[in-house]
């Protein structure tokens, strides 16, 4: 009832903003709606002030372990203190719900959005746009409208260290290909997608949450590679783009993609045609507060052409929107800020926002997980099986049932998504045991997983990277155990780039991202239950595969992407 009455007193303020027109606001309400700051369950309360005096007009919805009713509950107090506004305008609420490795399956409520890469493994545009569909629908039922997806970055670095399965993967027409199919599964949900990180984050070598990132390419590759998927997707009139808090010396040799009017305005406004908003990358990230204050930033980002604003953590919000007033007040940017304040509000008039008539859709929870589970069946690959050792037969000499230990090595928040890979097991009688070990393993995590792996007729491990980040500890533990186990099938179930620090592994498979749908999918593949269907989306660089006459079997058999059946 509380939520209920929640939503009337909610809904009954929305009809007075009806009659504000964008000439009705004062030049600080105007600044006001480029500003968005971010927010959680816990610090909700700290940006309450600014949004009930006008000087918010949006929020960006930051993770957390809460429950879609909470996060339903948020954005209802959050639209309840903007309806206590000059002129009760409600606030866009936004999202980074792109399914790479910002999101965990227990945050905010919502369920497993499959990664880029994993999507783009499965080759399946219209089971991606449904899969963004049914997402969307459930993401507007929380009441949000902005989704910072999809990730158009090519990442054709192997060693970029932040990207990974947050990109499609290193071709651009793929990029593309898959790009335009979330992008247009989110805009049939009206859901505003907004692609990123503009002009491109897949060629550096540095992770721009901690230093600025050089892309050298020249201005052709640029255009061949990073820039393809951008303007395939200005053509298809994206409403949103985010910049890149990166430095490309062939567009701009003095500013980051955010701070630079030849990008933003030259290329993207002019060259290109782009007619939606340009949004920022979070402003606190060290590639932009190396140059500026969070204010400073803002001032000019908006000064080069950007129309939202995300001020990022841990700011004083009355603050910083004092300093940004005075310093664009002085640099005379009312017209510049007029005209990206005007592009925000009329995205609040098209969604429906000022008239109260945006509607709630219905709950999609078993569509969406028909979906997934689709999707995981053509998006594992095998990469490798150089003995044929799938799909495995146990010993038919041995006695009782067959025994597989399966060891993963992944942060126990992901607990709860590793069960579902004994059912295939089970449902085939055979005896299973299991060890979480940490990501970063121990002396004890290697001891636990050799006890697990004695007298098991088949040994399961399981790494997880974050893009080319390599834990030493957990490859040093996965090499260990491979060579001690004859009978070992090795799952790479985040970044595949990681598959390179495991050479000795005879059978590998990848997935993408660790989540129950996958997990059962490579049980059901090891089991041969199912075919592998899935294709790496990047090149691996990996070393040529011994022949079947080197390698002493003639079963012996290596899978690239091109060896992927469906």
């Amino acid at each position: 009832m509380k939520r209920l009455a929640a939503l009337i007193v909610l809904f009954l303020a929305l009809p007075v903003a009806a009659a504000t027109r964008f000439e009705d606001l004062s030049y600080e309400e105007k600044l006001g709606q480029t500003l968005v700051v971010f927010v959680d369950v816990d610090s909700a309360s700290q940006v309450r002030p600014a949004i009930e005096a006008g000087k918010i007009g949006g929020v960006l919805i930051q993770w957390g372990n809460y429950s879609l009713k909470q996060t339903q509950q948020l954005v209802e107090k959050l639209q309840s203190w903007a309806a206590k506004s000059p002129h009760k305008i409600p606030l866009l609420i936004s999202i980074d719900y792109e399914g790479g490795t910002v999101y965990t399956p227990i945050t905010l409520g919502f369920d497993y959005l499959p990664t880029n890469m994993m999507l783009s493994a499965a080759q399946d545009e219209e089971g991606a746009a449904a899969i963004a569909y049914l997402a969307g629908l459930e993401l507007r039922r929380a009441g949000v409208h902005i989704n910072f997806s999809p990730v158009l970055d090519v990442n054709s670095n192997p060693h970029n260290p932040i990207i990974g399965v947050r990109s499609f993967g290193s071709d651009p027409a793929n990029v593309t290909k898959m790009g335009l199919s979330l992008m247009n599964g989110f805009k049939a949900a009206g859901v505003i997608s907004v692609v990123k990180h503009f002009p491109g984050h897949g060629d550096t070598s540095a992770d721009s949450h901690y230093k600025v990132p050089v892309v050298k390419a020249d201005y052709n590759e640029l255009q061949k590679i990073h820039l393809a998927p951008f303007a395939e997707a200005v053509r298809q009139e994206v409403p949103g783009v985010m910049t890149g808090h990166v430095m490309y010396p062939a567009l701009d040799g003095k500013n980051i993609a955010t701070f630079s009017k030849p990008i933003l305005h030259d290329l993207l406004r002019e060259k290109m045609g782009f007619k939606g908003f340009v949004v920022t990358d979070s402003l606190d990230m060290k590639s932009a507060t190396s140059f500026c204050t969070i204010a400073g930033c803002a001032v000019r980002a908006l000064d080069s052409g950007a129309d939202m604003i995300l001020l990022g953590r841990y700011i004083k919000p009355l603050t910083v929107f004092k300093q940004i007033l005075q310093e664009t007040q002085q640099k005379k940017m009312q017209p510049r800020v007029e005209e990206a304040a005007r592009r925000i509000f009329e995205w609040k008039e098209k969604l429906g926002l000022l008239d109260g008539t945006i509607q709630t859709p219905a709950p999609i929870e078993q569509a969406y997980q028909a979906a997934l589970e689709k999707i995981s069946n053509e998006s594992v690959t095998l990469v490798r099986d150089r003995k044929g050792l799938l799909p495995f037969v146990p010993p038919q000499n041995k006695k009782g049932k067959p025994t597989v230990c399966a060891v993963f090595f992944a942060p126990s928040r992901f607990a709860d998504q590793l069960m579902s890979f004994s059912k295939p097991f089970l449902e085939k009688g055979w005896k299973i045991r299991s060890y979480n070990a940490a990501l970063t393993p121990r002396k004890k995590d290697s001891q636990r997983a050799a006890e697990c792996a004695k007298g098991a007729d088949l040994l399961i491990l399981t790494s997880l990277q974050w893009a080319d980040k390599t834990n030493i500890n957990q490859k040093n533990a996965i090499n260990g155990l491979i060579k001690e186990n004859k009978n070992t099938v090795f799952i790479s179930t985040m970044s595949p780039y990681d598959i390179k620090n495991y050479p000795e592994a005879d059978v590998v498979l990848a997935t993408y991202g660790l989540n129950k749908y996958a997990l059962q999918t490579a049980a059901h593949i090891i089991l041969g239950n199912l075919t592998p269907r899935g294709r790496l989306p990047v090149d691996l660089q990996l070393p040529p595969e011994p022949t079947s006459a080197s390698a002493g079997d003639e079963r012996s058999k290596t899978h690239t992407p091109q060896a992927a059946r469906k």
